[in-house]
């Protein structure tokens, strides 16, 4: 552990049994079965345990869907599977894999089940947040604790929503308002959020165990797509803020590393729009081979040698291929920015930036492609409902509006033509 006792730090000053003076580390029951020396141990191989799962999860991902209801058996198996240990540092008692195998587990989860993919996905996203913007001593405190507790992180900061504000009260501060798009905020064991601190005139982040007092996650997700992701809103009702659970540290505020989020984010994203993609043309081509008739005037005697839908299968092949090399060598740049850490340049944090795009760019274009296409080289009877073949577009769709396409695109333009390196913000 690490010499300062974030615990002690956090605990309020004036005794109290409600929730609202509860301090983090009794926020959660999710307790594993983890001691010290684990970080010693061989882990199991993580692609292969989100393998398992991916299938396991497929056997119920129609029904699900269906309800739209709180994935709440199968966060708790991602909970017993160690999965949430993925990549905090060994050091901290956690698997320390890197963002190579992060973004492979994204896609492999999605290709049957997105919503599950981005629930877990965007833990990571979270657990990371205090190693970015906080203290060493936060940085270390948040890692150990998630991994002693096995905290299930979610997120609730959308930098774009500005309705929560953070004011201080005595010698701590409260929060009021409410965020929107709070992914995986359900069942979550710690609540990151972003608020504009009275105090500062400017957005800092807080983080909150999900069951403190005055928090109230609002059942308002009823989109058409990723219908398990609990994406709606959460309202803070005068919640209760310890002064260490706000993220403001200064030394490398003007730091490229700083902003690697924002990377982290966007290339999570292409890999789930990718995983997605191959989801469906995996049940397309099955179905295809097994179930299409052959068009009456086609000449051929299986549906699977009509030389229309051959063209299609090839031209989805091609996109697929492309996409996933450009997500591949995307993670590799990625990750070797993360690796540079605080002495990560501003042109390489750039470049990392533009691989990323050209990724989610293909994966977007791919994606939508073959989840609207499939129906046409499976046929009419596709469009049954029982064999759900609209979810995959669905999802998609719905997870490809986080941000706009073209704006991506101008981006990349204005490197192709110009050879202007984007400047870093919340999305790109």
């Amino acid at each position: 552990m690490t010499s300062i006792n974030m615990v002690d730090l956090i605990k309020p000053t004036t005794a109290s049994n409600s929730s609202e003076h509860q301090i983090i580390d009794d926020s959660s029951s999710h307790e594993p079965s983890w001691t010290p020396n684990e970080a010693n141990q061989t882990h199991p191989n993580p692609l292969a345990i989100a393998q398992a799962l991916a299938q396991e999860f497929s056997e119920t991902v129609l029904e699900r869907d269906a309800a739209g209801v709180t994935p709440k058996l199968e966060r708790d198996r991602i909970r017993q599977s160690g999965l949430l240990k993925l990549v905090i540092p060994k050091s901290a008692g956690g698997w320390g894999q890197n963002w190579i195998v992060a973004m492979a587990i994204s896609r492999e989860l999605a290709q049957v089940d997105s919503s599950i993919a981005h629930v877990y996905s965007y833990h990571h996203l979270g657990v990371i947040i205090p190693h970015l913007f906080g203290t060493a001593a936060q940085r270390d405190y948040y890692y150990e604790a998630t991994v002693h507790h096995n905290w299930f992180w979610c997120n609730a900061l959308n930098p774009l929503d500005r309705n929560l504000k953070l004011t201080r009260e005595g010698n701590h501060y409260r929060l009021n308002g409410f965020k929107t798009f709070c992914s995986g905020a359900k069942d979550s064991d710690i609540l990151p959020t972003m608020a504009t601190c009275d105090e500062l005139g400017q957005q800092v982040i807080v983080i909150l165990p999900t069951q403190r007092a005055g928090i109230e996650i609002q059942d308002n997700w009823d989109n058409i797509g990723q219908r398990q992701t609990d994406s709606g809103s959460v309202v803070f009702n005068n919640v209760f803020v310890e002064p260490e659970a706000r993220l403001d540290d200064q030394s490398h505020i003007h730091q490229p590393f700083r902003t690697i989020r924002a990377c982290l984010t966007q290339l999570n994203l292409a890999n789930i729009y990718l995983g997605i993609a191959i989801g469906a043309l995996s049940s397309a081509k099955h179905y295809t081979r097994h179930c299409t008739r052959p068009w009456p005037t086609s000449g051929v005697s299986a549906a699977s040698d009509d030389p229309y839908i051959l063209q299609r299968y090839g031209q989805w092949w091609v996109g697929l291929e492309a996409a996933t090399a450009l997500c591949d060598r995307a993670a590799e740049r990625l990750q070797a920015a993360w690796d540079r850490g605080w002495d990560l340049s501003a042109k390489e944090r750039a470049e990392c930036a533009i691989a990323i795009a050209a990724a989610k760019v293909m994966a977007h274009q791919v994606g939508l492609d073959i989840t609207s296409g499939i129906f046409e080289t499976m046929g009419a009877r596709s469009s049954s409902r029982c064999y759900g073949f609209d979810h995959f577009w669905r999802n998609l769709r719905t997870f490809t509006l986080h941000d706009p396409i073209d704006y991506k695109i101008k981006a990349l333009g204005n490197w192709a033509l110009n050879d202007h390196l984007p400047n870093p913000d919340f999305y790109l």
